[in-house]
C-alpha cells in the first residue's frame, strides 16, 4: 500500500509529506483524509464529503432561524443599474481620450476594474436567483449586468457556477479547479505571477475545456444582446469607449485588489491555515484530530463592500440561498460555527503569498473523484437520467422545479 498522509486542521500538508502517496480506495481507513496520486499529481485528494452540506444541516439544527434569511434582495437590481450607468458614462466620457494616456489607464484600473468586478459578482449573486423571485427576470438582469463587461458570459456562467456548488472539488465537474496542465506549467514564481495577471482568461476559457454546455435560448439571447450593445457603443462612442470596457474587465481579473477573491476562496494556504479563526482562539490539537483540511476560506475585510460580500465565502457555500445583504447576519447568528474557521485578512496579501510562497500554488486545491453532478446535465454518466435540462440551463425553470443551490 502506498504511504498515506493524514492532515489535520492545524497541520498543513507539505509537498514532501504528500509526495509518493496514491489515492486510496474509499473503503480505506478514514484517517487518510488527503492523499496524492503520484509525483506528478500534487493536488490534495480526498474521499470525504464536501463540508458545506454537513455544516448547513448542523447550523439549521442549532439555529433554525437562519432559514428566514433566504430569499431575493430587492436592492441588487438598483445597484446593477447604477454600476451599468456608471461604466457606460465613463466609456462615453473617455471616447476621445488616448488609450495609453494616464487618465484612461487610471480610470480603467481604479473605477472600471472595480465596477466590472462588482458586475461579475452581481451576476454571481443573480445566478442564485437572488435579485427577483421570478427566474426569467433574474436571467434578464444578468444579461443586462453583463453589458459593460463587453463579452457575453452570464448565461454560461450560471450552470458552471451552480455545478461548482453542487460538485465542489469534483475532478471533471468543478471548473473552478485548475487543470493539471496549468499546475505543471505555472509551478513557479513567474508562472504564478502570470496566472494572477491573466487569471480572468483562465476562468473564462477553462470551463470549455473541462466540459461544454449546449447552446440554449438564454445563451443565444445573451450573445445577441451583448453584440448589439457593443455595436451601438462603437457607432455612437467609438472604439476607445468599447476598449475601456474590455480593459476594465481584464484588469478586474488581473492584479487588482478585488481580484484576490478568486484565489482566496478555495486555494489551501498552509500558513493561513495554521492561523486562528476570527476569535483568535484557534483549534486545540485534540479537537483537530481527523478534521478535514479547510477547502473554503472567508475574508471579512472592507473590500466586501464593493463585492457583494463575496468574501463571506464559507457562509455563501453553506447557504447559497441567502443574499449578500444577509450574509453578515448569518455569520452573526452562527458565529459558533464560523469564528474558529481559518480566514484571510487581506486579498492583496493572498495574491502576494500565492505568488511568492513555494508551498502555495495551483496544486493547492482539494479534489475529489466522486460526488456531485453537472447542473443542467441530469444525473451522472451511467444512470438512467442523463441529458441536459432546459429548465436548469435556460430561462424557464418550468413547473417550479428547484435549482441546486437555490431555495
Amino acid at each position: 500500500m502506498a504511504p498515506s498522509a493524514t492532515v489535520t486542521a492545524t497541520e498543513a500538508p507539505t509537498r514532501t509529506q504528500l509526495r509518493g502517496a496514491s489515492p486510496p480506495k474509499p473503503e480505506l481507513r478514514t484517517e487518510s483524509l488527503f492523499q496524492k496520486n503520484n509525483d506528478e499529481d500534487r493536488f490534495l485528494w480526498t474521499y470525504t464529503e464536501e463540508p458545506h452540506r454537513t455544516r448547513r444541516q448542523a447550523i439549521i439544527k442549532a439555529h433554525p432561524e437562519v432559514t428566514k434569511l433566504c430569499g431575493p434582495e430587492p436592492l441588487t437590481k438598483y445597484l446593477v443599474l447604477l454600476v451599468v450607468l456608471l461604466q457606460t458614462t465613463c466609456a462615453y466620457v473617455l471616447r476621445n481620450t488616448p488609450v495609453l494616456s494616464l487618465p484612461f489607464l487610471l480610470t480603467a484600473y481604479l473605477i472600471g476594474a472595480t465596477a466590472n468586478q462588482n458586475l461579475f459578482l452581481a451576476i454571481h449573486e443573480i445566478s442564485h436567483n437572488l435579485a427577483f423571485r421570478s427566474p426569467p427576470l433574474n436571467r434578464l438582469l444578468a444579461v443586462f449586468a453583463n453589458l459593460p463587461i463587453g463579452i457575453p458570459y452570464s448565461a454560461s456562467f450560471r450552470p458552471y457556477h451552480l455545478t461548482h456548488h453542487k460538485s465542489l472539488g469534483v475532478d471533471g465537474l468543478d471548473t473552478d479547479l485548475p487543470t493539471a496542465l496549468e499546475a505543471v506549467f505555472l509551478d513557479s514564481v513567474a508562472g504564478k505571477a502570470f496566472f494572477c495577471t491573466f487569471q480572468i482568461l483562465f476562468y473564462a476559457l477553462r470551463p470549455m475545456f473541462v466540459y461544454k454546455l449546449p447552446l440554449t435560448r438564454i445563451q443565444l439571447f445573451n450573445v445577441v444582446a451583448q453584440v448589439a450593445f457593443d455595436v451601438a457603443l462603437l457607432r455612437f462612442a467609438g472604439g476607445r469607449a468599447l476598449g475601456y470596457l474590455i480593459l476594465s474587465s481584464f484588469l478586474a481579473g488581473s492584479l487588482h485588489p478585488c481580484a484576490g477573491h478568486f484565489i482566496a476562496e478555495h486555494y489551501v494556504f498552509a500558513k493561513t491555515q495554521t492561523l486562528a479563526g476570527r476569535s483568535g482562539r484557534g483549534v486545540k490539537s485534540e479537537e483537530a484530530k481527523n478534521v478535514p483540511l479547510p477547502e473554503t476560506y472567508s475574508y471579512y475585510g472592507p473590500l466586501n463592500v464593493l463585492t457583494y460580500n463575496v468574501g463571506l465565502h464559507n457562509e455563501h457555500h453553506d447557504f447559497p440561498a441567502v443574499p449578500w445583504t444577509r450574509l453578515p447576519a448569518l455569520h452573526k447568528i452562527a458565529r459558533d460555527f464560523y469564528d474558529e474557521l481559518p480566514c484571510h485578512k487581506s486579498w492583496v496579501l493572498v495574491m502576494w503569498q500565492f505568488i511568492l510562497d513555494p508551498e502555495v500554488g495551483l496544486w493547492c486545491r482539494v479534489k475529489r473523484k466522486e460526488g456531485g453532478r453537472k447542473v443542467g446535465a441530469g444525473a451522472r454518466a451511467g444512470t438512467n437520467n442523463e441529458g441536459w435540462k432546459e429548465e436548469e440551463l435556460g430561462a424557464g425553470e418550468k413547473e417550479g422545479k428547484h435549482i441546486p443551490g437555490v431555495k
